[in-house]
């Protein structure tokens, strides 16, 4: 028999607190596999099949031949400990999909700006959103291994125009640990920049 008491609400202080990351980038760069590399639960991906439709408003140039293209987000999570969860926004990387990227953006502690090693130069309207908003992030360079050029750090920041103190990081995000370490990097530079300001 009910009693007609609901149950109490748990105490906000025993909920796991939670981060935000948004990871964004050009079509074709690996922000899917980025999110699946270390999300510890499946995740979840919004792809549809490439038409061919998709080659008439976005140039497909130095892309791996797709069968699918993510259309809203891919999502995924980390536990880091009882208290604190990370989720994993990846963001549509076709320019017709932009429009959703500051919803995914509102409350994210910052941004990875994965950028392709084979054509760097696809990552100036990315760098710029985040830039123009004021979002924190770091860029990452997915070193894919039919590039034809190994960039440095040093080099990409010249190339992208990036001011000397924002974080760059070559990357295989196929690998677990080296997709771990362009999310520590972006904490890391979070955390310096609020204790600098």
């Amino acid at each position: 028999m009910a009693s007609g008491r609901s149950s109490p609400d748990p105490d906000p202080a025993s909920l796991p607190g939670s981060v935000k990351i948004l990871i964004a980038g050009s079509l074709g760069v690996g922000k899917t596999t980025l999110v699946g590399a270390v999300s510890e639960v499946l995740p979840l991906r919004t792809e549809e099949y490439v038409t061919g439709q998709e080659f008439g408003i976005e140039d497909p140039t130095g892309v791996d031949p797709r069968t699918t293209t993510t259309v809203a987000l891919d999502f995924g999570r980390i536990t880091i400990s009882e208290d604190l969860v990370v989720y994993l926004f990846g963001a549509p990387g076709q320019d017709r999909f932009r429009f959703v990227w500051d919803e995914l953006r509102a409350g994210a502690l910052g941004a990875v700006v994965l950028a392709d090693s084979r054509r760097l130069e696809s990552s100036f309207p990315v760098v710029d959103f985040f830039d123009r908003r004021g979002t924190p992030f770091v860029v990452a360079v997915n070193c894919f291994d039919d590039a034809t050029r190994r960039y440095r750090p040093d080099e990409v920041q010249l190339v992208l125009h990036l001011d000397p103190s924002r974080p760059v990081l070559l990357c295989d995000v196929r690998r677990r640990l080296s997709a771990k370490e362009v999310l520590i990097a972006l904490v890391e530079h979070v955390i310096k920049r609020r204790d600098a300001g």
